[in-house]
């Protein structure tokens, strides 16, 4: 397959379909007017984008107006944060949320930290999962939002959605999730899960980039952080990215009408992938829970080796594959992510993530695999440490 890009990185973003390009354009060169104009060809617009909105609506089980369109998924994790702790200090200054965020919520609370706020960082278990008693424990009379994300971008562990819903309900609190890899990917209804808020990004699913939103269940109060106009009711000023809302409604709509054989085809070929590199490639481990993960998400540590030159060696073959998240991938410090589930340094520095989609074949996976194989040895056989073990295990 040399000379053919073997694409790994749907954690990171996804190929918007040509079908979707397509829904897209009309609405920068035609139907490029402002819809919050007063006129019949902005009135048109506007209409188009209020269907978006229920369609989005549709897919959480909510209702249409508690659909906010933003830009992307960090902007609706700094909303979220930001405008409750804002909106609700007066009741308590306290926020629980996990050691294992995206950056988005790790780095918005310790804004919150520096401006009065007191923030718990929960710990998960050696497979990323959030304890849940350890959760309900902290709970304080002045905790006013829980902040815990749906499914992991890095070792794609699925979080106990439901019960921590539950528990928020019962102790009267605000529950939010960052749901941008979840989203399309895993079926969320906000009431069943009592979900009061969820964050969601466009380019994570086929949309494209620049375009997100935050579902914010209707009885919540929420400050707005970018002030103007009075788009999205009165919450979110900027004049809407009509082409983008578009192109994101598109492809939510095409993710959910395939979800069930996306998944099924995913994790199929994501557990041969496992099993082929556990069983073909000593020291070894997968990260994050066997079961409770996303369908397309594959993180493995490998001993004795860099994950950066790791990607070197794959990239060769033309394969796109990722350390971890795509925000921190300048950062020389190890994954914090697999530094919470208990890895040491040197391992969690010897990572690999794949992320597949429903175009990935099994025959592009075997010839990753192989590849794969190849290149962790080269890397061993360079390494004094791997050196020092095998003489020492002799």
């Amino acid at each position: 397959m040399l000379g053919k890009v073997i694409y790994l990185d749907n954690a990171s973003t996804t190929r918007m379909q040509d079908d979707v390009v397509n829904k897209m354009i009309n609405f920068y060169t035609e139907d490029f007017y402002n819809p919050s104009s007063i006129y019949s060809s902005s009135q048109r617009i506007r209409t188009k984008v209020e269907e978006c909105r229920a369609l989005i609506a549709t897919t959480l089980n909510a209702k249409n107006n508690e659909i906010f369109f933003t830009s992307c998924g960090s902007e609706s994790d700094n909303w979220a944060l930001k405008g409750i702790a804002l909106a609700y200090a007066s009741k308590g200054k306290h926020i629980i949320t996990s050691k294992i965020e995206h950056h988005a919520i790790l780095n918005s609370a310790k804004v919150l930290e520096k401006n009065g706020f007191d923030v718990t960082y929960l710990d998960v278990d050696e497979n990323g999962i959030v304890d849940i008693e350890a959760l309900e424990k902290n709970i304080r009379k002045d905790t006013i939002l829980v902040s815990i994300m749906y499914a992991n971008n890095e070792i794609g562990v699925i979080e106990p959605i439901s019960q921590i819903g539950s528990i928020c309900k019962k102790h009267n609190i605000i529950f939010h999730t960052d749901a941008v890899q979840a989203y399309a990917h895993v079926n969320i209804d906000v009431n069943k899960e009592n979900i009061d808020l969820l964050s969601v990004s466009g380019h994570k699913f086929g949309g494209p980039k620049g375009i997100g939103f935050l579902y914010k269940r209707s009885n919540i109060n929420i400050t707005s952080v970018i002030e103007g106009g009075s788009q999205e009711m009165n919450k979110r000023a900027g004049t809407e990215n009509v082409a983008g809302i578009i192109g994101m409604s598109e492809a939510a709509k095409k993710a959910f009408e395939n979800i069930d054989n996306t998944t099924k085809y995913e994790k199929e070929l994501r557990d041969y992938s496992i099993n082929r590199i556990l069983t073909e490639i000593p020291y070894c481990r997968l990260n994050g829970d066997k079961y409770s993960r996303l369908s397309n998400n594959i993180n493995i540590s490998f001993n004795f080796i860099e994950g950066e030159s790791l990607l070197l060696l794959l990239n060769k073959y033309g394969i796109c594959a990722s350390t971890g998240s795509a925000c921190t991938s300048n950062s020389l410090e190890p994954s914090h992510v697999l530094l919470a589930i208990g890895l040491p340094h040197e391992i969690a520095h010897g990572s690999l993530r794949l992320t597949l989609s429903s175009q990935t074949t099994k025959e592009e996976m075997d010839f990753v695999i192989d590849k794969l194989k190849d290149s962790v040895n080269i890397l061993r056989q360079m390494s004094p440490l791997y050196e020092d073990f095998i003489k020492n295990n002799k």
